[in-house]
This record gives structure tokens, C-alpha cells and sequence, in this order.
């Protein structure tokens, strides 16, 4: 598992680079030597679009998605566990219906591209799909297993 998430981390960092340093060469290219790069801002989103969605297992594994841990808090121990239970099956059930809503449009946009660089739609996509299977598959190891944040002291 740790090694999984290492790769994640290194991808995520890479996208994250490209993300700088596209726009960044983009700028250089058109202002210095006036020959804009064709595509740089449709690159540009595709590398948001796949770091948003590939970092999603991670922020769930560090426990950093949204839980409301405040209003949770705050209330007594076992409407707590009732709320982290509800809590557990919501983001897994979203995580499933987005993953699989995902591989339907997939497979409903195999031959489409992006209009200048033809970059497929389903790589845009299997991003999608792939961060929210494995936040689905955390989630579900976390109901198993929480993570120590989400322990509290009333527990």
C-alpha cells in the first residue's frame, strides 16, 4: 500500500509540474520568441482535470476530505458513531455511483477527443474513475479501520 501511494504522490507531483510549467513555457514561447505553443491551455486543463481527481485517494487517506469533524464533535458519543456510520455509507455509495457513472460515459465517449490536440476523452476520464474506485476502496477500509483522526476522545 505504501508503495501505491508513493507512485500516486509522484504522479501527482508530476501533473502538478506540468500544471506550472506548461502555462509557464507557454508564456516564454509566445512573448519571447512569438511562436505560441498550440494546445497549452487545453493541456493545461487536462493536467487539472487528471491531479484533481488522482489526488482524491489521497486527501481520503489522509483523512482531509470534508466530514464536518466540528459538528461531529460536538455531538454525544453514540450519535457520533451513527453519524460517522451514515457518513461511511454515503461516501462510499457517491464513490461508487461516480466511478461507475464514469466508466458508463467511458464507454459512451470512446472516439471522442479534445478539439486541438485529440487527446482522448476516456483519459480524462479514467482519471475519474480510477480516484474515485480507490477513495471508494479507502473508505471502505477506513469503515474498517479508522484512522486515529477520526477516533475521538468520546469514543
Amino acid at each position: 500500500m505504501h508503495l501505491v501511494r508513493r507512485l500516486l504522490e509522484g504522479l501527482c507531483a508530476l501533473l502538478l509540474a506540468g500544471i506550472v510549467l506548461v502555462p509557464l513555457l507557454q508564456v516564454i514561447l509566445r512573448e519571447v520568441f512569438v511562436s505560441p505553443l498550440v494546445g497549452a491551455e487545453e493541456f493545461t486543463r487536462f493536467l487539472l482535470v487528471c491531479l484533481v481527481f488522482m489526488a482524491y485517494p489521497l486527501v481520503v487517506d489522509n483523512g482531509e476530505n470534508i466530514v464536518m469533524a466540528e459538528l461531529r464533535e460536538s455531538l454525544p458519543a453514540q450519535l457520533q458513531r451513527a453519524v460517522i456510520t451514515l457518513t461511511l455509507l454515503c461516501t462510499v455509495a457517491a464513490s461508487v455511483f461516480i466511478a461507475y457513472a464514469t466508466v458508463i460515459t467511458i464507454q459512451a465517449n470512446l472516439g471522442n477527443t479534445t478539439p486541438t490536440l485529440k487527446i482522448p476523452f476516456w483519459l480524462f476520464l479514467g482519471s475519474t474513475a480510477l480516484g474515485f474506485s480507490a477513495a471508494c476502496l479507502l473508505h471502505i477500509a477506513h469503515g474498517i479501520k479508522p484512522p486515529a483522526a477520526e477516533i475521538g476522545p468520546n469514543q
